[in-house]
């Protein structure tokens, strides 16, 4: 069963192959990619590398963690489980910082509305 790596603090000129080209030095590489940016193409400066057996993917560990590659000092260590992130996209479904409008609305911001309540433009009479 192969055992995916996590691998951290890739120059950015680093290449998938690149990538593969290192880990083969240790043992059999199943795959190898850098994480690129989705609207830039640009690497992230990490990436993931499955190893074909965890006895391969403990020796990587121990022989390229810390050391240099490409000018950096990688970080290897064994890929936690992405964690479910849930439905939608952005930052919950709301955006900005706890909803609301404008400078009068919306709580948010670590401010107590019910304690700190200063009135705002919505919240006086209408003059009319």
């Amino acid at each position: 069963m192969a055992t995916r790596l996590y691998v951290g603090n890739l120059s950015f000129q680093t290449t998938s192959d690149d990538l593969r080209d290192h880990f083969a030095q240790i043992g059999n590489v199943e795959s190898a990619q850098v994480v690129e940016d989705r609207m830039t193409g640009r690497s992230r400066g990490f990436g993931f590398v499955e190893m074909t057996s965890p006895e391969e993917a403990a020796a990587a560990i121990d022989q390229l963690n810390g050391k240099e590659f490409g000018g950096r000092n990688l970080t290897v260590n064994e890929a936690r489980p992405r964690a479910d992130r849930g439905p939608g996209g952005g930052h919950g479904g709301r955006g900005g910082y706890g909803g609301g409008g404008g400078y009068g609305g919306g709580g948010g911001r670590g401010r107590d509305r019910d304690r700190d309540h200063r009135p705002s433009r919505n919240d006086r009479e209408p003059r009319w």
